[in-house]
């Protein structure tokens, strides 16, 4: 039986993600900015970024104002409803500031701590990745399904860097001991779009050490609605040590291999 709620909540996403995803792409000022730095000098936050998260936390509230929030920009809301909205308005911040395709909105909602909804909306790409718990994933109205897992010498495998120099120069080492076990590495730029590629099949598998909720919370459920398996370290949970997303079959081989050469320390 369908969960009203859940309906509910997953409308509200795709049309908060729709409105940001249209705002960022047409509303883009030919000498964007970079309007604040966070963790690092090249760890950038652009007026889009902000102007993007205004846009959905206003819509939110709107239509659920009990709810709790949860921004990379800052919004912040306990909430007393038991759901909550983990939003990143601009995932692939660098590659926007540059003209690069690769970036996106990402919405999740959780309720009692758990997500139930995922909303990845990549302008550039015209799709929009979606899934509710325990309804499967979709780009647009397509089924998602992982890729058959193969081995791991065959698997195209994609990652991404954190900000601070002494975090990026260890990730670089694991790299150099993870490129000559797999097929290839892929490096996007926006770990929610890495999640959904996952999800639709264009890669194998995804690792990364140093996300935040909000890069992840939708990304995540979609690849394990589209048939991966997610997680951090081996019996672990998916978490800012070490996100791990891949079919069955990949993900304990590959698991395995990342925590062999430490990818969950710097």
């Amino acid at each position: 039986m369908t969960d009203p709620l859940l309906t509910e909540l997953h409308e509200l996403a795709l049309e908060a993600a729709r409105r940001a995803g249209a705002l960022l792409r047409d509303g883009r000022p030919a000498d964007l900015a970079v309007a604040r730095t966070k963790t690092s000098s090249v760890d950038v936050v652009t007026e889009m970024d902000i102007a993007a998260e205004k846009l959905i936390t206003a819509f939110l509230a709107e239509h659920r104002p009990q709810d709790g929030l949860l921004g990379e920009e800052g919004a912040t809301n306990a909430g007393t409803s038991g759901v909550r909205w983990v939003i990143d308005p601009l995932d692939g911040t660098v590659n926007y500031l540059y003209g690069l395709p690769s970036w996106c909105v990402s919405i999740a909602a959780e309720r009692d701590g758990e997500t139930v909804v995922g909303v990845v909306e990549a302008p550039m790409r015209g799709e929009t990745y979606h899934a509710v718990l325990g309804g499967g994933a979709r780009c647009g109205e397509r089924p998602l399904a992982v890729r058959p897992a193969p081995e791991l010498g065959q698997a195209l495998v994609a990652t991404g860097f954190g900000y601070l120099p002494e975090r990026r120069a260890r990730q670089a080492e694991v790299v150099r001991h993870v490129i000559p076990r797999v097929r290839d590495i892929r490096r996007g730029g926006s770990a929610a779009i890495d999640l959904c590629d996952v999800a639709a099949g264009r890669v194998d598998a995804y690792y990364e050490r140093g996300l935040n909720p909000w890069d992840l919370a939708a990304g995540a459920l979609i690849a394990r609605e589209a048939g991966a398996l997610t997680g951090g370290r081996p019996g672990e949970p998916e978490s800012g040590d070490l996100v791990v997303a891949a079919p069955p079959g990949l993900f304990g081989p590959l698991q395995e291999l990342l925590e062999e050469h430490g990818a969950w320390h710097d």
